[in-house]
């Protein structure tokens, strides 16, 4: 059986755990090369074998999201080595606990910068290369405090909140265009951010990284004519209909 995504180039942020190691995998198993972009080199490299470990061809680029210069040379890298970009997703995040009153504004600054600013920009720089591609994706991975608000998570719901407004505003933009946007917004996946914040929920019950995975790669694997703006994913443990 050919696989469907042969001969596609894909960019994830965010690729060195978690989430964004679960698509670029999910990715790879249907033959797109995918470039993995994060912080961590070694957390890259351990992503890029389970890639090839899966059959698919990895490209990392260490990526400084709070740099815009860093955010270019990733653009850059891709356009000079590969030539084309065909998916885009924005999965990388940070998140901050704390109350509203005690928040520092460096700690608010941050979560918007990684959040809703590097997605931004990382969107404009792609957009030329996304264009040439006979079918292109953007997929901006918020949360679901992209549409509610918890306590002790301000910054972090507000960096959400901006990103799911940009997204909307980018898919009215290009709407009749080759690209289609998406936006997911996930309850409690089970890694090491969603541990660390709410450790109140069992492990159990937690959303599988491979899970988003798989949404991912419905998005990118139809195009007809029925389009999924936006998904949002509960856990099967909290109550419906958030």
């Amino acid at each position: 059986m050919p696989k469907r995504l042969a001969g596609k180039v894909a960019l994830v942020t965010g690729a060195s755990r978690g989430i964004g190691r679960a698509i670029s995998i999910a990715l790879a198993k249907e033959a797109a090369q995918v470039v993995l972009a994060a912080r961590s080199r070694r957390g890259l490299r351990e992503t890029a074998e389970q890639v090839k470990n899966a059959g698919g061809k990895a490209n990392i680029v260490v990526t400084d999201l709070t740099e815009e210069d860093s955010i270019k040379n990733l653009v850059t890298v891709i356009g000079k080595n590969l030539g084309q970009l065909d998916i885009l997703v924005n999965n990388a995040g940070i998140t901050h606990s704390a109350k509203l009153e005690e928040t520092a504004t460096a700690d608010w600054d941050r979560c918007f910068q990684v959040n809703a600013r590097a997605p931004f920009i990382l969107c404009r720089e792609a957009l030329p290369l996304l264009r040439k591609a006979a079918a292109a994706y953007i997929i901006n991975i918020a949360s679901v405090v992209g549409i509610k608000g918890y306590p002790l998570q301000s910054a972090y719901t507000a960096s959400k909140h901006a990103l799911r407004g940009m997204t909307t505003s980018l898919a009215e933009e290009l709407k009749g265009s080759k690209i289609r946007v998406h936006l997911l917004c996930p309850g409690g996946v089970d890694t090491e951010l969603v541990q660390r914040v709410r450790p109140d929920i069992r492990k159990e019950d937690l959303i599988q990284p491979q899970e988003i995975a798989e949404l991912v790669l419905y998005l990118v694997t139809h195009k007809g004519n029925a389009v999924v703006d936006e998904l949002h994913i509960r856990r099967a443990a909290s109550s419906p209909w958030f």
